[in-house]
Protein backbone atom coordinates (compact mmCIF):
# COMPACT_ATOMS: atom_id res chain seq x y z
CA UNK A 1 0.00 0.00 0.00
CA UNK A 2 2.78 2.43 0.90
CA UNK A 3 4.64 1.64 -2.33
CA UNK A 4 1.48 2.39 -4.34
CA UNK A 5 1.11 5.87 -2.74
CA UNK A 6 4.82 6.66 -3.31
CA UNK A 7 4.49 5.76 -7.01
CA UNK A 8 1.41 7.94 -7.40
CA UNK A 9 3.28 10.84 -5.77
CA UNK A 10 6.17 10.51 -8.19
CA UNK A 11 3.80 10.42 -11.17
CA UNK A 12 2.06 13.61 -9.94
CA UNK A 13 5.45 15.30 -9.45
CA UNK A 14 6.51 14.36 -12.98
CA UNK A 15 3.30 15.89 -14.27
CA UNK A 16 3.79 19.14 -12.31
CA UNK A 17 7.37 19.80 -13.44
CA UNK A 18 6.56 20.16 -17.18
CA UNK A 19 3.73 22.54 -16.30
CA UNK A 20 6.13 24.76 -14.31
CA UNK A 21 8.62 24.70 -17.14
CA UNK A 22 5.98 25.81 -19.63
CA UNK A 23 4.84 28.58 -17.27
CA UNK A 24 8.45 29.85 -16.78
CA UNK A 25 9.05 29.77 -20.53
CA UNK A 26 5.91 31.80 -21.10
CA UNK A 27 7.06 34.42 -18.55
CA UNK A 28 10.49 34.61 -20.15
CA UNK A 29 8.94 35.16 -23.56
CA UNK A 30 6.61 37.79 -22.16
CA UNK A 31 9.53 39.71 -20.60
CA UNK A 32 11.58 39.80 -23.78
CA UNK A 33 11.53 43.37 -25.20
CA UNK A 34 12.11 42.18 -28.74
CA UNK A 35 8.97 40.07 -28.74
CA UNK A 36 6.93 42.82 -27.05
CA UNK A 37 8.09 45.46 -29.51
CA UNK A 38 7.59 43.29 -32.52
CA UNK A 39 10.48 45.05 -34.31
CA UNK A 40 13.02 43.65 -36.70
CA UNK A 41 16.72 43.80 -35.93
CA UNK A 42 17.25 46.77 -38.26
CA UNK A 43 14.33 48.66 -36.75
CA UNK A 44 15.63 48.07 -33.23
CA UNK A 45 19.10 49.27 -34.28
CA UNK A 46 17.69 52.40 -35.90
CA UNK A 47 15.58 53.13 -32.81
CA UNK A 48 18.58 52.68 -30.49
CA UNK A 49 20.74 54.93 -32.68
CA UNK A 50 18.07 57.63 -32.64
CA UNK A 51 17.77 57.41 -28.86
CA UNK A 52 21.55 57.66 -28.49
CA UNK A 53 21.61 60.71 -30.76
CA UNK A 54 18.92 62.40 -28.64
CA UNK A 55 20.87 61.71 -25.43
CA UNK A 56 24.04 63.07 -27.02
CA UNK A 57 22.23 66.25 -28.09
CA UNK A 58 20.86 66.74 -24.57
CA UNK A 59 24.31 66.22 -23.06
CA UNK A 60 25.88 68.72 -25.47
CA UNK A 61 23.20 71.30 -24.68
CA UNK A 62 23.64 70.79 -20.92
CA UNK A 63 27.42 71.07 -21.23
CA UNK A 64 27.11 74.30 -23.27
CA UNK A 65 24.67 75.81 -20.74
CA UNK A 66 26.96 74.91 -17.85
CA UNK A 67 29.96 76.42 -19.64
CA UNK A 68 28.03 79.65 -20.23
CA UNK A 69 27.00 79.68 -16.57
CA UNK A 70 30.62 79.32 -15.43
CA UNK A 71 31.74 82.15 -17.74
CA UNK A 72 28.94 84.42 -16.49
CA UNK A 73 29.79 83.71 -12.86
CA UNK A 74 33.47 84.39 -13.54
CA UNK A 75 32.62 87.77 -15.16
CA UNK A 76 30.39 88.71 -12.24
CA UNK A 77 33.08 87.70 -9.73
CA UNK A 78 35.77 89.72 -11.52
CA UNK A 79 33.49 92.76 -11.70
CA UNK A 80 32.64 92.46 -8.00
CA UNK A 81 36.33 92.26 -7.06
CA UNK A 82 37.30 95.11 -9.40
CA UNK A 83 34.72 97.53 -7.98
CA UNK A 84 34.55 96.17 -4.42
CA UNK A 85 35.67 99.50 -2.92
CA UNK A 86 33.33 101.69 -4.96
CA UNK A 87 30.80 102.20 -2.16
CA UNK A 88 33.48 103.04 0.39
CA UNK A 89 35.16 105.54 -1.93
CA UNK A 90 31.84 107.21 -2.63
CA UNK A 91 31.37 107.70 1.11
CA UNK A 92 34.85 109.22 1.48
CA UNK A 93 34.45 111.79 -1.31
CA UNK A 94 32.56 114.25 0.95
CA UNK A 95 35.66 114.32 3.16
CA UNK A 96 37.66 115.60 0.20
CA UNK A 97 34.97 118.20 -0.48
CA UNK A 98 35.07 119.46 3.11
CA UNK A 99 38.86 119.72 3.11
CA UNK A 100 38.75 121.72 -0.11
CA UNK A 101 36.14 124.05 1.39
CA UNK A 102 38.21 124.51 4.55
CA UNK A 103 41.29 125.38 2.52
CA UNK A 104 39.28 127.76 0.36
CA UNK A 105 37.88 129.46 3.47
CA UNK A 106 41.36 129.88 4.90
CA UNK A 107 42.52 131.59 1.73
CA UNK A 108 39.83 134.27 1.54
CA UNK A 109 41.37 137.72 1.06
CA UNK A 110 40.51 140.62 3.31
CA UNK A 111 40.04 138.43 6.37
CA UNK A 112 42.28 138.59 9.40
CA UNK A 113 44.73 135.78 9.93
CA UNK A 114 43.20 134.81 13.23
CA UNK A 115 39.76 134.52 11.67
CA UNK A 116 41.18 132.47 8.79
CA UNK A 117 42.91 130.14 11.19
CA UNK A 118 39.77 129.68 13.27
CA UNK A 119 37.69 128.98 10.16
CA UNK A 120 40.29 126.53 8.85
CA UNK A 121 40.46 124.73 12.20
CA UNK A 122 36.70 124.46 12.41
CA UNK A 123 36.53 123.10 8.87
CA UNK A 124 39.16 120.45 9.58
CA UNK A 125 37.40 119.43 12.80
CA UNK A 126 34.10 119.00 10.97
CA UNK A 127 35.85 117.02 8.26
CA UNK A 128 37.46 114.71 10.81
CA UNK A 129 34.11 114.22 12.50
CA UNK A 130 32.49 113.29 9.19
CA UNK A 131 35.32 110.92 8.31
CA UNK A 132 35.08 109.12 11.66
CA UNK A 133 31.32 108.79 11.18
CA UNK A 134 31.95 107.22 7.77
CA UNK A 135 34.44 104.79 9.24
CA UNK A 136 31.97 103.80 11.95
CA UNK A 137 29.41 103.13 9.23
CA UNK A 138 31.78 100.50 7.86
CA UNK A 139 32.43 99.10 11.36
CA UNK A 140 35.90 100.66 11.72
CA UNK A 141 36.53 101.81 15.28
CA UNK A 142 39.53 103.18 17.10
CA UNK A 143 41.32 101.43 19.97
CA UNK A 144 41.10 103.15 23.32
CA UNK A 145 44.71 103.26 24.52
CA UNK A 146 45.56 106.29 26.65
CA UNK A 147 45.75 105.40 30.33
CA UNK A 148 45.28 101.69 29.58
CA UNK A 149 47.85 98.95 30.28
CA UNK A 150 50.23 98.42 27.38
CA UNK A 151 49.10 95.53 25.18
CA UNK A 152 51.66 94.33 22.63
CA UNK A 153 48.91 92.53 20.70
CA UNK A 154 47.34 95.80 19.57
CA UNK A 155 50.00 98.40 20.41
CA UNK A 156 53.52 99.18 19.35
CA UNK A 157 55.71 101.02 21.86
CA UNK A 158 57.79 103.78 20.28
CA UNK A 159 59.38 104.97 23.51
CA UNK A 160 59.03 105.16 27.27
CA UNK A 161 58.71 108.37 29.24
CA UNK A 162 58.52 109.14 32.91
CA UNK A 163 55.17 110.23 34.31
CA UNK A 164 53.89 111.15 37.74
CA UNK A 165 50.29 110.60 36.63
CA UNK A 166 50.20 107.51 34.40
CA UNK A 167 51.30 104.26 36.09
CA UNK A 168 54.27 102.33 34.80
CA UNK A 169 53.67 100.20 31.69
CA UNK A 170 50.52 102.15 30.86
CA UNK A 171 50.01 104.16 27.68
CA UNK A 172 51.02 107.77 28.18
CA UNK A 173 50.16 109.13 24.73
CA UNK A 174 49.42 108.08 21.18
CA UNK A 175 51.48 108.83 18.10
CA UNK A 176 49.08 106.98 15.79
CA UNK A 177 45.72 105.56 16.73
CA UNK A 178 45.04 101.88 16.26
CA UNK A 179 41.87 100.61 14.59
CA UNK A 180 39.69 97.53 14.43
CA UNK A 181 37.74 96.51 11.36
CA UNK A 182 34.80 94.54 12.75
CA UNK A 183 36.55 91.93 14.93
CA UNK A 184 39.91 92.11 13.12
CA UNK A 185 42.87 94.33 13.96
CA UNK A 186 43.22 96.80 11.11
CA UNK A 187 46.23 98.72 12.42
CA UNK A 188 48.19 98.63 15.67
CA UNK A 189 48.40 101.78 17.76
CA UNK A 190 51.83 103.40 18.01
CA UNK A 191 52.16 104.69 21.54
CA UNK A 192 54.42 106.17 24.19
CA UNK A 193 54.50 104.05 27.35
CA UNK A 194 54.92 105.37 30.86
CA UNK A 195 58.03 104.28 32.76
CA UNK A 196 56.56 105.61 36.02
CA UNK A 197 58.04 108.37 38.12
CA UNK A 198 61.72 109.22 37.86
CA UNK A 199 62.35 107.65 41.25
CA UNK A 200 60.59 104.38 40.51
Amino acid sequence: MEKREEQVGKEQENEIVPEKMEQQAAEDVKGTPALDAGLTGEEKLASAQQEIAEYQDKMLRAAAEFDNYKKRMERDRNAAMKYAGEHILREILPVVDNLERALAQGGVEGVEAETKTAALLEGVQLTLKGLLATLEKFEVRSIDCIGQPFDPNVQEALAMEASDVVPVNHVLSEFEKGYYYKDRLLRVARVIVSSGTDGS
